[in-house]
This record gives C-alpha cells, sequence and structure tokens, in this order.
C-alpha cells in the first residue's frame, strides 16, 4: 500500500503557481462535464457514485444468490392419528366427543390425519455443485427429515447430515441434484472494519431476501459457541437467515450468518457471522472424514486486561495469558508456565484466546511450532509439537461451598480456610495446595474481582499459597488498592484474577 504525505505549501517556492494551475485544471473539468450534458438534459454529478455501489451490490447478488437455500427441518415425534379412531369408546383413546354421540357421528367419515412434531427453517449455501451444502448446525441439529429448497424451486432430502456443535456448523449432502451452482469463498482474513457486505437468506421464510450493511468488528466472542471468532455486522439478519451467506462486493462469502443480539428476537443491528476460513477448514474435515480433527498445547488462556497487563508490566492485548498448563502436555515439555503471555505462534501474532485457540487448533499435529512468550518482560522463543486433541470431557459442575474451619478477610468479603486432600477431592479439583474460598459476599471486593466459593488460590502475588497465613501475608505485602495478582483454579482450570479496592 502506498503512503501519501501532504507537503507544507507555505514552505514551498511558486506556490502562487501552482495554485494557478490547480484552478485551470478545476475550470477546464467543469467545462468538460457541461460539455457532456446534451440541450434540454440534466446532470446529476452525485447519481455515479451511487450508481456504481448499486451495481456492485446487484452484481454480488447474481453471483452468490442461485448458490443459497433453504433449509426445512422437521422434528421426529410419535405420529399421532387425529380423527374418527377405531373405537371410539376406548378409554385409552383421547377422544374429545365421548358421550356426545351426535357430534361423533358427524366426524366418523373425517379422515384421520398425522400430526408431526415442529418444524424449523433456515438457510444453507452450496460449496460444492456436487451437492454438498454447508449451514448451521443448529438449523439442523434436531431434525430428522431434511428437505433442501434450491433458488430454482426443486426440493431435495437431505442425504446425509454431519454436524460440528463447537463451532455451531453443519454439511449436509443431497443426490442427484444435477446442474447446481456452488458459491465463490473468499478469505475472510482480509476482510477489514468498514467493508460493505450483505447477508443472503430466508428470514421469517421469505426466499431470496438480501439485507446490505457493513463489517461492523472482528474477533467478537458472545458465549453461545464453544468456538467463537465471529464477525460482527450490522446488515439485517434475522430468524431464517441462520446459515446463510456473508457476501463482499466481489460475490465473495466471507461468513456464514449465525446468530443476532435482540432483545426483541428481530433485527437490531448486532448480526454475527463465522468467519468462511473457519467454516472451509471445518467443513472440509466433515466433508471427508465427517470428524473434526483440532490440535492442542495444553494450556488454560485467557484475555490480558488492562488490570492483568499492569500486574505483568505489559500492554493490554500486548498477547494472549497463560493461567495453567496440563501436565504432560506439549506446553508442559516445552516450559511454558503460568504467567507466560503468548505473543506469537508459527508466525502469526496473537492478541486474543480466539486467534491463538483457531491457530493451534488447526495446527498439524505433531509438526513443530514456533511460539514466542514474554517471561519476565524477555521474549523468549519456544518450539512445541502439539497432540492431538481428546475427546470432549463431561460437562462441568457447579462449584461446591467448602466446610470447616474458616479465616474471614471482612475488608475483601471473602471466608477461606486450607486446601487439603479430602477437600480437594471433594471439590474434584487438581490441585494439592492452596487457600480454598469457602464463601464470597454478594457485592463484596472478591465478587466483583470474580472470585467464587468453591474456587482454590494457588497463588497471590506471584507467589506459591500453602496456607491462609500465606495469603494474609501476600495480601499484606501487596496494596489491594494497587492490585493483587490472584492465580485461582476451579473444575473448569486456571485463570488469574486481580483483587482491587
Amino acid at each position: 500500500m502506498r503512503s501519501w504525505k501532504r507537503d507544507s505549501w507555505n514552505r514551498r517556492p511558486g506556490k502562487a503557481a501552482l495554485m494557478s494551475l490547480v484552478g485551470a485544471i478545476a475550470i477546464a473539468a467543469s467545462l468538460a462535464c457541461v460539455a457532456a450534458v446534451r440541450p434540454g438534459e440534466s446532470k446529476n454529478l452525485t447519481a455515479g457514485p451511487a450508481q456504481a455501489l448499486s451495481q456492485g451490490f446487484r452484481e454480488a447478488v447474481k453471483a452468490v444468490q442461485p448458490a443459497v437455500v433453504m433449509i426445512k427441518s422437521e422434528a421426529a415425534m410419535p405420529v399421532r392419528l387425529e380423527g374418527r379412531t377405531p373405537d371410539d369408546d376406548d378409554p385409552a383413546i383421547d377422544n374429545p366427543f365421548r358421550g356426545m354421540p351426535d357430534l361423533r357421528k358427524f366426524f366418523r367419515d373425517v379422515p384421520r390425519m398425522p400430526k408431526h412434531g415442529q418444524s424449523g427453517m433456515g438457510s444453507g449455501l452450496i460449496i460444492d455443485a456436487s451437492g454438498v451444502i454447508l449451514t448451521n448446525n443448529h438449523v439442523v441439529a434436531d431434525g430428522r427429515e431434511i428437505t433442501v429448497r434450491l433458488h430454482d424451486g426443486r426440493e431435495f432430502k437431505a442425504a446425509k447430515v454431519v454436524t460440528d456443535p463447537k463451532t455451531d456448523l453443519a454439511v449436509l449432502r443431497i443426490e442427484g441434484g444435477g446442474r447446481l451452482t456452488a458459491a465463490k469463498l473468499g478469505d475472510s482474513d482480509n476482510v477489514e472494519v468498514g467493508d460493505w457486505v450483505l447477508a443472503l437468506g430466508n428470514p421469517f421464510g421469505l426466499e431470496g431476501t438480501v439485507t446490505a450493511g457493513i463489517i461492523s468488528a472482528k474477533g467478537r466472542g458472545v458465549g453461545i459457541n464453544e468456538r467463537e471468532n465471529f464477525l460482527q455486522t450490522d446488515a439485517a439478519i434475522n430468524p431464517g437467515n441462520s446459515g446463510g451467506p456473508l457476501v463482499n462486493l466481489d460475490g465473495e462469502v466471507i461468513g456464514i450468518n449465525t446468530a443476532i443480539s435482540s432483545k426483541s428476537g428481530g433485527n437490531e443491528g448486532i448480526g454475527f457471522a463465522i468467519p468462511i476460513n473457519l467454516a472451509k477448514w471445518v467443513a472440509k474435515q466433515l466433508t471427508d472424514g465427517g470428524t473434526v480433527h483440532r490440535a492442542r498445547l495444553g494450556v488454560m488462556i485467557q484475555p490480558l486486561t488492562h488490570d492483568l497487563a499492569e500486574q505483568f508490566g505489559l500492554k493490554a492485548r500486548e498477547g494472549v495469558l497463560v493461567a495453567a498448563v496440563t501436565a504432560g502436555s506439549p506446553a508442559t515439555k516445552v516450559g511454558l508456565k503460568a504467567g507466560d503471555v503468548i505473543v506469537e505462534f508459527a508466525g502469526k501474532a496473537v492478541a486474543t484466546p480466539q486467534e491463538l485457540q483457531f491457530l493451534v487448533e488447526q495446527a498439524q499435529a505433531g509438526k513443530e511450532q514456533t511460539v514466542i512468550v514474554l517471561r519476565d518482560g524477555k521474549r523468549t522463543e519456544l518450539k512445541v509439537s502439539p497432540t492431538e486433541m481428546p475427546g470432549d470431557k463431561a460437562g462441568a459442575r457447579s462449584p461446591q461451598k467448602a466446610e470447616g474451619q474458616n479465616a474471614r478477610f471482612e475488608k475483601l468479603g471473602m471466608e477461606v480456610q486450607d486446601l487439603t486432600p479430602e477437600l480437594a477431592k471433594k471439590l474434584q479439583l487438581d490441585a494439592e495446595q492452596g487457600v480454598v474460598l469457602t464463601d464470597v459476599q454478594a457485592g463484596s471486593l472478591a465478587e466483583r474481582a470474580g472470585l467464587i466459593a468453591g474456587a482454590v488460590i494457588v497463588e497471590a502475588g506471584h507467589k506459591p499459597m500453602k496456607t491462609v497465613d500465606d495469603l494474609a501475608k501476600a495480601l499484606d505485602e501487596k496494596s489491594v488498592s494497587n492490585g493483587v495478582l490472584l492465580l485461582v483454579r476451579t473444575e473448569q482450570g486456571s485463570r488469574f484474577f486481580v483483587l482491587r479496592g
């Protein structure tokens, strides 16, 4: 990209001559515009850019719309026959006309109709002319009978459905479609905030709907999927748009519309789409083998907030903070430890947990990668070989409140006690030493910091905690008004907090 610098005309000779030349060029250009207008015609000098943008919208829609499909998903439920029954007086039959012979006679010849389960509707995108369709998992997750309607009106039953709930993506296959048009998939890494985009789909069942807007933000995590790195857009997205494409003005798909933030259930200008680069990676694995394989380092990570960055002597978003390292993992083998800040992985800078997570998961298991970390203010280069991520673990339970003799920190609004093997087993925590939070008062400094009962403080002020006395000493040494860094462990893993008040 070329960089232009404005010169200071007051410091340059010949300013008057240059100004005269510019004025002459401007007058000549104006006369040329007037000359181009025929007698009796008017010239709208602002129509050109608007018409060019409109034409861009048209071309983008023409390129993608033939690949957009409607998906109808019907949940399977036992078929219940409505109308006349074989024996109207059978007490096992739910018959609203029992004891009403006249009405029973009237309805005797009404045919019995099957009553099906609830149906849902969404959108999808043909990504391969052989009949491969990309959509959201939540569009098809509960469906037992999936119907795909093409843009030209033809309908097909989905022959195969494979899903990845972690990213809320799914791939369908239809057989015998023929004459299918696949969309052109773009590069979501090149998307920038402010870019014009179009959302295509079937909101509220209105087929072939197109809305326009811009990219409002990138890298959003809103807490609805396990894996999130959403593109945010103000293009109108409504129920039924899910699974449809988000398109740039080159007619390339750069996202899969997935969710909206709304109090009313309708569009409020905040929609979210899965970046197409992530969707392509997931779709290829689902198509090839039906399973998404992910790599891992074996670390718990969290954002480097302003408060945390201050404790580590860094700038906010200068990397991703390591909160814990799993024993025996690739991270342990190369010496990664809690408190390290990962700033690069495989040659790419990372500023958020989502960025790091997706880079690691898409890395080839067993292949060595370079990791750059900041440790005690110094850059350290490590070589690590990620391993394949094991299967999902059972969902974590809510922390239980510990029992036993407690020590209370009134100012902070919390009670603690030493961690014993019995307590660790009861709380199902992988911790040999620390201080258990047995109570956290509502509205207290501890609660505002994010601490919860049942969690274990394993470090305070960068020092390991073995007893309540250790914690009391650490809090005395560090001024809470300036913030005290805590490393806390729960069933969900480890995380840093800043206790400040």
